[in-house]
């Protein structure tokens, strides 16, 4: 990690190597001035199983970079690199990408189509400003990454006195259904209670909708589902918006 505090040029790097070569993160900074660059913190998930793998990043709002060049590669043929197809904060597409995004970071992102299946891959994402530029490169495998988007129309109905029907249907961007198909995760919870959430996982066969029994007479309830591949391929969704219900009491 060379620098030379009293001259106009520094470099560092960082390294973090997870054995097995399943992950790598790698920092990289040049500067020709006493205040190195920030570097991009790069965020990977496939939405749609082996479509749609995304990657983004916050722009620095004090000092955003003149431009981004964002390359992917596999990693047993690093030299062979592509460009990953970016996708400005602002524009149409990021707007589609961030609406299910809580963050009100200005967010990059880019696409990388058509990658392999059980193939590692090297992104290499780099910022540059007029004063130098700073890189992350990190090392991924499709599978290790997917995570589709939270589930849609989530809505319960009361089936009689203490027993309500949840239904849903798929994140549209999951677009290969008959061939990947979802597993499901209902979360729910009596509001004012304090005790913790109650879970129900669906599977393995794909459902949209479950009935739960025995719910408390008099009690407003809290509902959400997550996404997760049929096989357990990468993490479960975010969860969906709650859906609220009162379950009403029998008058006596």
């Amino acid at each position: 990690m060379p620098a030379m505090v009293d001259s106009v040029w520094v470099a560092a790097t960082l390294l973090l190597c997870i054995l097995g070569g399943q992950a790598l993160d790698q920092l990289r900074v040049t500067a020709t001035s006493r205040n190195p660059p920030p570097t991009p913190t790069v965020h990977c998930w496939c939405a749609s199983y082996p479509n749609l793998t995304l990657c983004s990043w916050p722009e620095p709002s004090l000092s955003p970079p003149t431009h981004y060049v964002a390359t992917y590669s596999e990693r047993q043929r690093p030299k062979i690199t592509q460009q990953c197809h970016l996708i400005q904060p602002g524009s149409p597409s990021s707007d589609l990408i961030s609406a299910s995004s809580t963050s009100s970071e200005r967010l990059w992102h880019c696409h990388l189509p058509n990658l392999k299946l059980l193939t590692g891959y090297i992104l290499n994402v780099t910022a540059v400003y007029s004063g130098g530029s700073s890189s992350h490169l990190s090392s991924f495998m499709l599978e290790d990454i997917v995570k589709p988007d939270p589930p849609i129309d989530v809505r319960v109905s009361p089936l009689d006195i203490r027993n309500l029907l949840v239904e849903w249907s798929p994140p549209q961007s999951w677009t290969n259904l008959d061939i990947f198909p979802l597993k499901y995760q209902i979360l729910y919870q009596r509001k004012g209670r304090g005790g913790p959430p109650k879970s129900l996982n669906l599977g393995p066969y794909e459902s949209t909708k479950v009935e739960l029994k025995g719910l408390t007479q008099g009690y407003d309830y809290v509902f959400q589902v997550c996404a997760k591949e049929l096989l357990g391929l990468g993490e479960c969704s975010d969860w969906s918006s709650p859906v609220q219900i009162t379950i009403p009491r029998t008058k006596s």
